[in-house]
């Protein structure tokens, strides 16, 4: 039986690393596409350092993989935050954070499309986030992320008769260098974030890998079009 494949962008680091390694024990063949190297060892011989805000380069490394794999999987996971309060936001940085996080999705989608449809089989899972429903400083964020679910769903209905399912999966506070970073573990804003987390914990990496592997699984085929939140109950109140 072969293998089967799938692409991970930003499969590097954090939580796209954790869903990577998840997948990789699911038995899949993982591709990680990253400005980076992975950290981890199971990953590297199957990744390319490409940048993913390149339309070009990334084309190249993505018929490059297929010319010599099958592959009827996609994770749409690589994101930067540049975090700033509206009268602070660089419009600058729209551009560079659109062409990254949303524009990298649709031309990795598109390029592996021919051949989920060949297969008449394909997921795609695209990392969104629990700021789509609002968060101070997440403008240019938010709108990437945004912009990633309502394509999500409108490809949901388009590919949905090919056997190809779309679906987000949008963390809360997960427990990542980003959020460290934005969110220092001394601060009263990392702390309060924490408090009001209803499980009465940090997200973790690999709870969001879990579920990006529920929505890989070739059962997972009736569901499409929607965002589960993996937010450690943030969303519900």
């Amino acid at each position: 039986m072969t293998q089967p494949c799938v692409v991970v962008t930003g499969g590097a680091r954090n939580i796209g690393q954790a869903i990577a390694l998840r997948l990789q024990q699911d038995g899949y063949r993982v591709f990680v596409l990253d400005i980076e190297a992975p950290e981890a060892e199971t990953l590297k011989e199957d990744a390319q350092r490409v940048d993913l805000s390149d339309v070009d380069a990334t084309r190249a490394a993505i018929d490059e993989i297929t010319s010599r794999h099958t592959v009827t999987r996609l994770v749409n996971n690589v994101g930067i935050v540049v975090p700033a309060l509206l009268d602070e936001v660089d419009v600058a940085d729209f551009d560079r954070l659109m062409h990254l996080n949303a524009r990298s999705a649709l031309v990795c989608t598109k390029a592996l499309l021919p051949h989920m449809r060949e297969q008449g089989f394909g997921r795609i899972v695209l990392n969104t986030s629990r700021v789509v429903l609002g968060k101070e400083a997440r403008t240019l964020y938010s709108a990437t992320k945004g912009a990633l679910q309502s394509m999500a769903r409108t490809w949901s209905l388009e590919l949905a008769g090919g056997g190809i399912t779309v679906n987000c999966v949008a963390p809360g506070p997960i427990a990542t260098t980003a959020f460290w970073q934005n969110n220092p573990p001394d601060s009263e804003r990392a702390r309060r974030i924490i408090d009001n987390i209803p499980v009465q914990r940090m997200g973790q990496p690999e709870d969001v890998a879990h579920t990006v592997s529920f929505f890989c699984d070739a059962r997972s085929g009736f569901v499409t079009g929607q965002t589960l939140f993996v937010c450690g109950g943030v969303t519900v109140g």
